[in-house]
């Protein structure tokens, strides 16, 4: 299926997918779970728009390629590109929305090549890997240091997160990510998942919410 941005009211957004930039380790319990040191600052990586897959009524995981875990994260869109170290208002004028998104990871792959040395994008950027539900318009959340995030699986809640225990808040890391390389319009970044991620299973029945904003259901195929 093929991934046009859009908000929760089914209006297209016009902006072309760029790429995927993500944060890793951003909430400390989730750094604690998986036994890895917690980052002195931001620790980036960047998923290719090639995975980018809409949150459907269903979705593909990879097959034959090893356990596939979930990781729940708040994505935001861009609508304006930033570079330079934009100033704080530079940055809220150039987002246009918030959505729950998964993460999708091979992590018997990632650790192996973690264990390495290696880059992980070969565990991180396959087709499928970046699930983005769509987008909650930016004027409907006032406060970015109070985002919820949550994912129940088969009716268990399995991650419940708030953008408030992030240890990079939003506005700051875009302002870290652009000094470092331009962002563009329609380009999305996930802002880190935090502690509870685990494997997914065929059949597996999702709902990815930000609570008090948006949720959906969805199927794990």
């Amino acid at each position: 299926m093929s991934y046009q941005h859009q908000y929760v009211d089914g209006t297209r957004i016009h902006f072309p997918l760029g790429k995927v930039v993500c944060i890793g380790r951003n909430y400390a319990e989730h750094a604690h779970e998986l036994n890895n040191p917690v980052p002195t600052e931001p620790l980036l990586f960047i998923k290719p728009g090639s995975c980018v897959v809409p949150l459907g009524e269903s979705f593909a995981l990879a097959a034959d390629r090893g356990t596939v875990h979930y990781e729940a994260e708040i994505a935001v869109l861009l609508g304006k590109p930033l570079s330079r170290k934009p100033s704080t208002e530079e940055v809220l004028d150039a987002i246009s929305g918030f959505a729950p998104a998964l993460d999708l990871t091979l992590r018997e792959l990632q650790n192996s090549l973690k264990a390495k040395g290696y880059p992980w994008e070969v565990a991180k950027s396959f087709d499928g890997a970046c699930v983005l539900a769509p987008f909650v318009p930016a004027d409907a959340i006032s406060d970015l240091t109070d985002i919820g995030i949550r994912l129940s699986i088969n009716g268990a809640v399995r991650q419940d997160g708030n953008s408030r225990d992030m240890l990079n808040p939003i506005v700051p890391m875009l302002q870290h990510i652009a000094g470092h390389f331009s962002l563009q319009a329609g380009d999305v970044i996930l802002t880190g998942t935090p502690a509870g991620v685990g494997p997914l299973h065929n059949g597996d029945e999702l709902v990815l919410e930000l609570p008090g904003h948006s949720r959906f259901k969805s199927c794990a195929l």
